[in-house]
Formats: C-alpha cells, sequence, structure tokens
C-alpha cells in the first residue's frame, strides 16, 4: 500500500466568471521510505501540490489517501492533527519565530502533543546536535546565518518523529555550498527511513531524488 496517494486531484480557483486550474487531474503515489523531487517553474503548481499532500489544503476534486484513509474529506481539526504527528515541514522562509530561541522554536511542535517541559528540551537538543547546532541552543534566528536558520527548520521538521518531511524550496534562499548540505542533511534523513518529498524548481537538486516528478501547468509531464 503507497503512503501517499492522488486520485484524479484538481484544484480549481475561481477568477471572475473564469476558473483557473492550479492542479488539474494529478495521479501519484509516494512509498514510504522514497524520496520524492516535485520540479516545476514558478506557477507550476508545485506549491499548490504540496499543500494538499501535507493537509494544508483540499483539493476541489479528487481524492487525498494518506496511509489508507481518504484525508481530503476529514475536518480541519483532523487534518491539523495529523500534520502534527504525520509530517514535518521546512519551509523557503525558514519560518522561525525571531523572540524565541533556537531550542523554544524547535521544541514549540511538541507543545501541541502536551509532551511535558523536560521532554520536550530533551528531545529538542537531541535534532538541534543532529544537524550540527549543538551550543547554540540559547541563539535567536536572527544570530545564525540563512543555513543554520534552514538546519533549525529541519530539526523543527524531525522533533515530532513524522514519517514525512515536505520540504519547499529548501535551498532557495541559500547559496550553492550551504545548499548542499542542506540537502544532505535531508538524504541522510531519507536513509534513515524517513519519507522526503522536495519541491524545487532547482534542477541542480535532481541527484538527491529517488523520483522527479515534473510538473508544470498543473499537470504532471513525466516521472524520471
Amino acid at each position: 500500500m503507497a503512503l501517499i496517494e492522488l486520485k484524479n486531484v484538481c484544484k480549481i480557483y475561481k477568477m471572475g466568471n473564469s476558473e483557473v486550474y492550479a492542479l488539474n487531474n494529478v495521479n501519484f503515489k509516494v512509498n514510504k521510505g522514497e524520496f520524492i523531487l516535485f520540479l516545476g517553474p514558478s506557477g507550476s503548481g508545485k506549491s499548490t501540490l504540496m499543500h494538499i499532500v501535507g493537509c494544508l489544503d483540499k483539493p476541489t476534486k479528487g481524492k487525498v489517501i494518506l496511509k489508507g484513509r481518504e484525508v481530503s474529506k476529514f475536518s480541519s481539526d483532523k487534518l491539523a492533527e495529523i500534520r502534527n504527528k504525520t509530517i514535518g515541514f521546512v519551509f523557503q522562509t525558514f519560518n522561525l519565530i525571531r523572540t524565541l530561541n533556537i531550542l523554544e522554536n524547535v521544541s514549540l511542535p511538541l507543545i501541541f502533543q502536551n509532551i511535558p517541559l523536560s521532554e520536550r528540551i530533551k528531545r529538542a537538543k537531541k535534532y538541534i546536535e543532529l544537524v550540527g547546532l549543538k551550543g547554540k541552543e540559547n541563539h535567536k534566528p536572527t544570530e545564525l546565518s540563512g543555513g543554520e536558520q534552514q538546519r533549525v527548520a529541519i530539526a523543527r521538521a524531525l522533533v515530532t518523529n513524522p514519517e514525512i518531511i515536505l520540504a519547499d524550496e529548501p535551498t532557495g534562499n541559500l547559496d550553492s555550498k550551504t545548499g548542499k548540505k542542506i540537502m544532505n542533511n535531508l538524504k541522510e534523513i531519507n536513509e534513515e527511513g524517513k519519507t522526503i518529498i522536495v519541491v524545487t524548481h532547482d534542477i541542480s537538486l535532481t541527484s538527491y531524488a529517488d523520483r522527479v516528478v515534473h510538473i508544470r501547468d498543473g499537470k504532471i509531464e513525466k516521472e524520471t
């Protein structure tokens, strides 16, 4: 059984009297432990696809099946529960809270799982060390480089021990050398059994993936 499956998924937006298809009849499967890269230009629908796979949005038509359950019909509260337990997000803009230190940023998702404070600190420190930032727990995001901030975002995505990591342009704000380090981090995490889905326009990242899914105008063109 596939970990994630999309069946005839469409995402349609109303523009006056017209309908605009951000996604148009998308079908694909992701198996547990795969490293999938969705590659496409700006406006291709790849970010919309990530939002639907990540249970941040619902399709207008079609089915989204996660671990055998059709999540496209779930309530907003149920989707939020799935996101918190099953999916970790890494965003291009890091989305760190500037007033919190690194330890607080990484441990934040555990608050919503009602994890006791001592366990939150223990787990956050574990993943901060995993991404190579031990000793910087008390730094604020503004005291770190872009690459270090992205590694904090990866640690925050991992702290809930999710099965799936979704990364939206994870190297987009980084220089090429730092970008390689981030992708190597994700590859190492994948080799430990996590399912990784990266959304990007950067063709140089294809070498990290098991499968590359090319998307354009809301449709899957091909897989390589």
